[in-house]
């Protein structure tokens, strides 16, 4: 075999490697539109307090008819009956397609950032980061819409964040109790000085969060994300007449953002800021 075959041999395993990676995203797309779905109607469920069944259809959230499986195909029903409900018509809220497609373009880049960021693939390490988007999705949305925070999921993440930090990605005890106490503290303190009126209770609980998922000093990199990303919302909303100084912020949503931010960012944050400093 000539030099010539062996390079149009390894092109051609090349070619194929790069097709696989394409099918796989477009896989993981197909999943995150999925998924993104479910948690639309999960939260419109737990919100209505509407029970979950495994095998339950979905129905109009205004006529409450089961929908039909062509009614329910992600993003694309949503197209296709051009945002109205065949029965009552009634519009179908933007946020619907928003959060799934929202959901299916972050579940490709946290894997994407697993391949092109990282040694080596850990399985374990992407279901950790997999379980933690699909927490921080429904904190977000949940607070932007209610203005309320689901604890018993925010104390589910804790737990199986520390297990999935603990086990399979090494972080330490001490980081983790540290950060915890910081993130929980910083908005308890707060709490308790204001009664209430600064911050919610919700905050507290992920802040707790926070510190177990991103340990210390983590915690501080989400913190001051989410205070900046908050600020420039209301700055924003004040000068667009949307909002007034009394008007209650969802800052769970920018909480959200922010432990996503240092999730991915965080290192590299951290050391661009001490290099800064040491300039």
């Amino acid at each position: 075999m000539c030099i010539l075959d062996y390079h149009l041999m390894f092109q051609a395993l090349y070619n194929l490697y790069a097709l696989i990676g394409w099918i796989s995203y477009i896989l993981l797309f197909i999943l995150g539109l999925v998924l993104g779905s479910f948690l639309n109607s999960w939260i419109w469920r737990t919100r209505e307090n509407i029970k979950i069944m495994a095998f339950s259809r979905s129905i109009c959230f205004h006529c409450r008819r089961q929908l039909h499986w062509y009614e329910n195909i992600p993003l694309f029903s949503f197209i296709f009956l051009k945002r109205k409900c065949p029965s009552c018509h009634n519009h179908i809220p933007w946020r619907y397609p928003a959060v799934e497609a929202g959901t299916a373009v972050l579940l490709v880049l946290v894997a994407w950032y697993h391949v092109a960021f990282l040694p080596t693939f850990n399985f374990w390490w992407w279901l950790r980061d997999v379980f933690f988007l699909t927490v921080l999705i429904i904190i977000f949305v949940y607070d932007l819409l209610y203005q309320e925070v689901i604890t018993g999921l925010v104390w589910l993440g804790i737990f199986v964040g520390f297990l999935f930090n603990y086990y399979y990605h090494g972080y330490s005890v001490d980081s983790m109790v540290i950060g915890a106490a910081v993130g929980a503290g910083f908005f308890g303190l707060q709490y308790a000085i204001s009664r209430g009126k600064w911050v919610g209770g919700g905050d507290v609980h992920i802040g707790f969060l926070m510190g177990v998922w991103l340990g210390w000093p983590g915690v501080l990199l989400a913190l001051f994300a989410a205070y900046l990303l908050g600020a420039a919302y209301g700055v924003w909303a004040l000068a667009t007449k949307r909002a007034e100084l009394k008007t209650a912020v969802p800052f769970g949503t920018f909480l959200a953002v922010g432990t996503f931010f240092a999730l991915y960012y965080g290192e590299p944050a951290m050391q661009w800021y001490l290099n800064l400093v040491h300039y």
